[in-house]
């Protein structure tokens, strides 16, 4: 769930994501026979790498900040002697902070290595918007930190076709993709690809846009999509989806196990099937009560539905797992350390992702 506009200042403009992680679709939903466009996975040579990434957010802005200049970008009013910001679940042990401080910026991927976390997820919306600005800086704080980033593509520009979004695409490769730091998968740049893009366009579009990226950049890209059903199984480079808060609230960590044990493999199989890459996502909780009514929110249980998330996770054995988030602090989900829960999700990460890294 993120706000339509990545500069907004306060809540006001945020809309729901809850349309898009309670809508994962299963496999069968496409019915029993294929549509012919998507009957023949593509065959994929070369090893996919074992990787942990989290979804990144450099949407904030402070008015003494490089970003901000003058003004609060996204976080609402901030209140540092009563540690409360009024757009964020939890207090930042940074305090509200400038996303475009190379500072942060800097603390930032120390703590992403020493979690184990080896790749950014970046929120990114549009050409020259506060996002795009400050992904250079990320790139280049990644290389120093042998890390790795990449852009999830929030929306489609407007005309909403097939090629805009291919020359979009294109352009942020052309601009990104040969960094050093930028992550690739078989020798392709890799572009996560948001529910609400997917939609925007539907698999048609998708299987277009595919296609005029592959004929349009050298070398091709490879796109993750979020959605998984079997038709994006065959029109995506590998699926995913952001958040799974919508089947994980109200659920006891009894009643979590039951859910991932059944859910991650079969998520698994299903990009296996396909020969494409294979992600699952975890999250420490999620809490966006605070921003929305009624909102939603799910139970941390102090780690414990993040221990069993990742115990199924590694049992499933994805070539990626996905952390919702690294600092996602509107909706709560964040593992970035804060005042309410000190390092102890960036510390358990740690330990989980050398556990599944470890693997053969």
């Amino acid at each position: 769930m993120k706000t339509d506009v990545a500069e907004d200042r306060g809540v006001t403009s945020m809309c729901g994501r809850t349309a898009w992680f309670l809508g994962i679709t299963a496999a069968a939903s496409w019915g029993i026979v294929a549509p012919t466009w998507a009957q023949e996975p593509a065959s994929r040579s070369v090893p996919i790498e074992r990787r942990v990434m989290a979804f990144y957010y450099p949407w904030y802005g402070v008015p003494d900040g490089p970003g901000g200049a003058g003004r609060t970008v996204h976080w609402g009013k901030i209140d540092a002697a009563n540690h409360d910001i009024a757009a964020s679940t939890h207090y930042p042990a940074l305090g509200g902070y400038d996303s475009h401080d190379p500072k942060v910026i800097e603390q930032h991927c120390q703590w992403a290595r020493a979690a184990h976390v080896d790749t950014l997820i970046v929120s990114w919306w549009g050409h020259g918007d506060y996002t795009d600005r400050v992904m250079p800086r990320i790139l280049d704080a990644c290389a120093r930190h042998g890390l790795r980033a990449c852009i999830y593509y929030e929306r489609v520009p407007k005309p909403q076709t097939a090629e805009t979004a291919a020359k979009d695409i294109i352009r942020v490769l052309e601009k990104y993709g040969g960094h050093q730091a930028h992550l690739k998968a078989a020798g392709k740049p890799v572009v996560f690809i948001y529910g609400r893009a997917v939609g925007e366009l539907g698999l048609m579009g998708w299987l277009q846009v595919g296609k005029l990226v592959n004929a349009g950049y050298r070398g091709g890209a490879a796109l993750i999509g979020d959605q998984f059903s079997y038709g994006a199984a065959r029109v995506f480079d590998g699926v995913h989806t952001y958040n799974t808060a919508g089947s994980l609230a109200g659920q006891s960590p009894a009643e979590a196990r039951t859910w991932a044990v059944a859910a991650y493999p079969s998520w698994v199989q299903l990009a296996e099937g396909a020969d494409k890459i294979g992600t699952l996502t975890v999250i420490p909780g999620y809490d966006d009560t605070k921003i929305r009514q009624p909102g939603l929110a799910v139970e941390r249980f102090d780690g414990e539905l993040y221990r069993i998330q990742w115990e199924q996770a590694i049992a499933a054995d994805p070539h990626w797992v996905l952390i919702t988030s690294f600092n996602e602090w509107h909706e709560g989900s964040e593992i970035e350390p804060s005042l309410e829960h000190g390092r102890q999700y960036l510390e358990a990460t740690g330990r989980y992702a050398a556990q599944f890294k470890a693997m053969p």
